[in-house]
């Protein structure tokens, strides 16, 4: 009687092997799967634009007033006036031009700078100047290949 037993309790064992085994074969295709959509860049959006909004949707009291630091220069919006490197610091060059501008309105207007990757150093150099004025600033790094679409205000 009591081999009965002992023979009983040893085949009564449950198996977890194909179980396991499927379970490590779905976590993963979906490890694959989560690699697979995180990696892929989005090809349809070329074009961007750019509006300011406080989180809440609504416009912003002050108007902003639009550039674009590149690696050859910054680009004054709307009228898409090129300020190269080396202009940057001169008095009379359209980018001190603007700042003049902005800085006796910083009461209503700010500015908006959209910067591309090879234009991160040029940044520095001009966010200086801006927060030197004591000028509000927001900006928002941009890819190489985006083109901006720019809603110009009536100020602008």
């Amino acid at each position: 009687m009591r081999r009965r037993a002992l023979r009983s309790r040893a085949t009564a064992q449950v198996e977890l092997f194909p179980f396991l085994s499927v379970l490590s074969c779905t976590i993963g295709t979906l490890i694959l799967l989560i690699i697979v959509i995180s990696t892929q860049t989005p090809q349809e959006q070329k074009q961007i634009t750019i509006i300011a909004k406080t989180e809440q949707g609504e416009n912003q009291s002050k108007l902003p007033r639009y550039l674009e630091v590149r690696q050859n220069g910054v680009i004054i919006y709307p009228s898409q006036t090129l300020v190269l490197t080396e202009d940057l610091e001169r008095p009379n060059s359209a980018l001190a031009t603007l700042l003049s501008q902005v800085e006796q309105a910083k009461d209503a207007q700010y500015l908006i700078v959209a910067v591309r990757p090879e234009g991160v150093e040029i940044f520095d150099r001009v966010r200086r100047q801006i927060e030197s004025r004591g000028i509000d600033i927001g900006y928002e790094p941009i890819d190489s290949d985006w083109t901006l679409k720019i809603q110009s205000s009536p100020t602008n």
